[in-house]
């Protein structure tokens, strides 16, 4: 017997349109959008009077450090610190440990997240200097694609032998996403540093060490290899307004071989914040001046970049509590990223519609997702609502991950999370977890 649901009275902002009327649900598929009411008899009733309802976001890149590095995070925590953020889905990165380079350890991976995962799910294969065969075997139809990182990694991940980066993107049929930061332009900065500072390099020296010159090196040679070999290339966290020459804007995403995505961290933040923030805001690729933050948000208004991401990635306080070499890149962002987002929209740096689009629509265009980032009969309903009349103060007791820190703590957004629907089931309300539901694995049209 079909479980029927129905959330009323939203505010509905969904391909472009914007306008009042409810969804109903069938089970995990949406059976109808209306702009009014939708009648008939219905298991569940949700009022969302006052919200907003949108397709839930889903993040291409995240790093939720199971297996191997469960004392930062896991996939269930992390997973739910997402949902709790209005994130319905998630693609995760494959530098656990060990490094997910094998399709055994693949699927280690994706049986892990069919039991933990809140959210829906899929896994990046990883690519090494030494795994071309592995990496060739990765089934397109669910598997979300290749990750090449083309810099600094944890492990045995950075592919820097030149030959293997050209038969990576001569033969993989899939999307291939890569990290981009030239590794000896890193290693000759960090050097000059050193020898200037010590082990104490200030940390705003991060986006001189880790230059506008290294990311362009990098990701210029990975279009230059996708132009050459027709791949299907995905830049990752572009952080420079220079990068951005290297994409356009002149057809649609569909049909794009080249893609960028930039992230939450590199929207909201910019140089000035290392003084206070320090290793909290140091990420890979780093945080850059104020007009590379501009320079970002404008190419989202244009369509030069087409996703926006978080770049989730988890350490504990004690690590990040460190000197600049010591203390690790990256940092937690799943909770707030949407928050973040509709804080910008507020000061009218991006519009709703353009949010919805680039966490949505284009990244399930991108990847080719199948059934999802569109509020859709016959898609599922993985759904947030949004509350824009109540404020989120982010303090450590409401912290949701693993690590228990937030580079936005003491940040009041003046939106907060309402409601979180995967799969058709309301699994975030308020604060409040359906124990009971779990996630599925993405499919792709590939």
């Amino acid at each position: 017997m079909k479980i029927k649901s129905v959330i009323r009275n939203a505010e509905i902002i969904n391909e472009n349109q914007q306008f009042f009327g409810d969804i109903a649900i069938e089970d995990s598929e949406i059976s109808e959008i209306k702009k009014g009411s939708i009648t008939g008899t219905f298991d569940h009733e949700y009022d969302a009077t006052g919200l907003i309802a949108i397709p839930g976001m889903i993040d291409d890149q995240v790093h939720f450090r199971e297996p191997g590095l469960t004392r930062k995070a896991n996939i269930y925590s992390e997973s739910r610190a997402a949902v709790a953020g209005g994130i319905t889905s998630f693609m995760e990165m494959p530098n656990t440990v060990p490094n997910t380079v094998t399709q055994d350890l693949l699927e280690e991976k994706y049986a892990i997240a069919n039991k933990n995962s809140i959210a829906n799910y899929s896994f990046f294969m990883g690519a090494n200097n030494e795994n071309l065969q592995e990496v060739l075997k990765t089934n397109p139809s669910n598997v979300c694609g290749i990750k090449v990182f083309m810099g600094s990694s944890t492990g045995n991940m950075l592919v820097d032998n030149k030959q293997t980066l050209s038969q990576i993107f001569k033969n993989s049929s899939l999307l291939i996403a890569t990290h981009c930061e030239d590794e000896q332009t890193i290693r000759k900065n960090t050097a000059i540093f050193k020898e200037k500072y010590g082990e104490n390099i200030p940390f705003e020296m991060h986006p001189i060490i880790r230059s506008e010159e290294a990311c362009y090196l990098s990701s210029s040679l990975a279009v230059d290899l996708a132009k050459k070999y027709e791949t299907r290339l995905h830049v990752l966290h572009i952080s420079t307004a220079k990068e951005l020459e290297l994409f356009n804007n002149n057809q649609p995403i569909r049909n794009k071989k080249i893609t960028a995505e930039c992230c939450i961290h590199h929207l909201w933040f910019n140089d000035s914040k290392y003084l206070d923030k320090k290793s909290l805001i140091k990420w890979n690729p780093a945080v850059k001046s104020e007009n590379d933050r501009k320079a970002l948000i404008k190419a989202i208004n244009e369509n030069i970049i087409d996703v926006i991401a978080t770049d989730h990635a988890p350490h504990s306080f004690e690590e990040k509590n460190n000197s600049y070499l010591s203390a690790p890149s990256g940092g937690p962002l799943v909770q707030h990223a949407l928050l973040t987002l509709l804080e910008l929209e507020k000061t009218n740096q991006m519009n709703l519609k353009q949010i919805v689009k680039k966490t949505s629509h284009d990244v399930a265009e991108c990847f080719k997702i199948e059934k999802r980032g569109y509020l859709r009969t016959g898609y599922f309903a993985d759904i947030a609502l949004l509350d824009r009349n109540t404020n989120t103060k982010v303090e450590k007791e409401n912290i949701l991950y693993k690590c228990g820190w937030s580079p936005f703590e003491g940040t009041k957004f003046t939106s907060t999370i309402n409601s979180t629907f995967i799969n058709g089931l309301r699994v975030y309300h308020k604060g409040e977890f359906d124990k009971n539901n779990t996630g599925m694995r993405l499919t792709f049209n590939k």
